[in-house]
């Protein structure tokens, strides 16, 4: 399925071509002051424009659907699904699931920088251990699986709820770095890396920064300098704008000022990151193939059409549609003729995807989603955007006067646990980072916040889970994390989308992976051609009189 996007907004326009090509300035349509004009305080206002996603991913359109509805038996009795109507706003998802290749290329950016941090690496090293069992000879996959070429295009496993999380804000900056070095506004990779001589290009210089790049940390103007500021930087119209080294340009002279990429500009993506169970049951069940006009003509048990688990296509005939255990001691039919063309993992673009162009959403590994698990969730979720497992966090300032963020050893901002669910007035914010610097000395009334943080549950108290329990009566706490799917060592039962599972968030399994997605800002609708619309009107454009 082809998706058609619009372009994203990539420069302010220029103040030079505003005054010579247009004849009416845009103007704002409360005040009736000019837009884009270094003249009158330099008031900006960007075009409009629906972003494209991130490297990777495909656009799942929203709207409402029964989660849980696709299941028709509970054979493990647990009870923990039961349907009831939900709405899931559009969004990003990864097209397959994180390959071996993808963990390498991870791996590879921590060894070279960060060459002597031992325990960086150690620590995003997949647990390869995985694949040992008692009573099977599986030691080879120990040593080849994540590594040997092999297997580079199969799912890593062994990753961790915590490691899925680490690997999302990675993949977050090494994309945003991307964009701003191709596109100019950052030093070119090649002048970073010193032309390719081992000496920074001349204009590049030494970084004022040596941190990674940092998407929060950059947005908050802390990433930026000579050796980091490229040649195609955005226009600075502010009245308070300077000009020359050392205040954000690149050439160090006396021509238009020049800025660090703003969010207001949408050239920079969204956060990568693990998806809701709602969103991804909701992706991998892709009634969007099996609706016209909303209605659903037909539901489905897997993310194909029809109860069975063979192809019915002419070509494909009878060829299973994903990678998992037939039966017991079955996992990959007779030699000769094999069912599923795998005994582990396949690659991740086996089988056809579903009618969201999403390829291994039922079988080959199992996948982590976001949230936090527990056996009643339906019966506490909200009905748009579903999710259990918030964790407010609040960015530590370094320096309240100056709104610097506190940085941690690799350059990312220090979160801390939110002490509110409303905007503080500014003596509280004060108070707060003031706690936080002293290691979270204080009471938690919401006069005086100190260390306690808000509790986002909704009820009104904490979570009757008690962790004293845990392990003699109960498995579950707030360590427990969903995962769903269905894996290559699992029987069709749990291909349902509506199946789920959980794991404590630092265990890892041979059967379990991952994948990320990314939230979808502006209009919802995907393919708007062809479908009638509302016809969105412009404000009269305002002349003083």
């Amino acid at each position: 399925m082809k998706l058609l996007f619009t372009r994203t907004a990539t420069a302010l326009i220029g103040l030079s071509a505003l005054m010579s090509s247009c004849s009416k300035p845009e103007r704002s349509s409360k005040t009736g002051m000019v837009y884009n004009d270094k003249n009158n305080g330099g008031y900006e206002r960007f075009r409009q424009a629906h972003p494209a996603p991130g490297p990777g991913l495909v656009a799942i359109e929203g709207g409402t659907f029964v989660m849980g509805g696709s299941a028709d038996q509970d054979v493990t009795y647990d009870y923990n699904n039961v349907r009831r109507r939900v709405t899931v706003p559009s969004f990003y998802m990864d097209e397959t699931e994180v390959s071996n290749q993808d963990w390498l290329d991870y791996m590879h950016w921590i060894g070279i920088t960060f060459p002597n941090d031992h325990k960086l690496y150690y620590d995003a090293i997949p647990d390869t251990l995985v694949w040992r069992r008692p009573l099977s000879y599986n030691d080879p996959y120990v040593e080849n699986y994540l590594r040997h070429p092999a297997f580079q295009d199969y799912p890593v496993v062994g990753v961790s709820w915590d490691q899925a999380q680490e690997y999302c804000t990675w993949r977050t900056d090494r994309m945003n770095e991307t964009i701003l070095r191709e596109t100019g506004r950052m030093v070119s990779w090649k002048d970073a890396a010193g032309g390719g001589k081992g000496k920074a290009t001349a204009g590049a210089g030494k970084p004022a920064n040596k941190d990674p790049f940092n998407t929060d940390i950059y947005l908050n103007g802390q990433y930026k300098g000579q050796g980091i500021d490229g040649k195609k930087m955005m226009p600075d119209i502010s009245p308070t704008a300077s000009t020359g080294a050392g205040a954000g340009n690149a050439k160090g002279n006396n021509k238009q000022p020049v800025r660090p990429v703003r969010i207001e500009d949408g050239i920079l993506k969204q956060k990568y990151r693990l998806p809701s169970e709602a969103e991804w049951e909701y992706a991998a069940l892709s009634l969007i193939g099996n609706t016209e006009f909303e209605n659903i003509d037909n539901n489905k048990v897997y993310p194909w059409n029809g109860l069975g688990v063979r192809s019915a296509k002419q070509k494909t005939r009878g060829l299973i549609l994903a990678n998992f255990k037939r039966g017991l001691g079955d996992n990959m039919g007779v030699g000769g003729y094999l069912n599923d063309k795998a005994e582990i993992t396949a690659p991740v673009r086996t089988y056809p995807p579903n009618d969201f162009g999403l390829y291994q959403m039922a079988g080959n590994v199992n996948e982590w989603v976001q949230d936090t698990y527990r056996q009643t969730s339906f019966e506490e979720f909200e009905d748009f955007n579903p999710f259990r497992g918030n964790e407010y966090k609040d960015k530590r300032m370094a320096d309240v006067n100056k709104g610097t963020y506190a940085k941690d050893k690799y350059g990312k901002p220090i979160l801390d646990a939110a002490k509110s669910n409303k905007k503080l007035t500014y003596e509280q914010m004060i108070a707060n980072q003031q706690s936080a610097a002293n290691g979270g000395a204080g009471n938690s009334t919401p006069e005086a916040p100190g260390s306690k943080p808000y509790n986002p549950d909704f009820r009104g108290a904490a979570d009757s889970v008690n962790n004293s329990l845990y392990g003699t009566t109960t498995l579950v706490n707030d360590k427990s994390k969903v995962y769903k799917g269905g894996s290559w060592n699992d029987m069709a039962f749990w291909l349902n989308p509506a199946t789920r599972r959980f794991m404590d968030e630092d265990e890892s399994s041979a059967t379990v992976g991952f994948r990320c997605a990314m939230t979808m800002v502006g209009a919802p609708e995907i393919s708007p051609a062809g479908k009638p619309h509302y016809s969105v009107k412009k404000p009269k454009n305002y002349k003083p009189q």
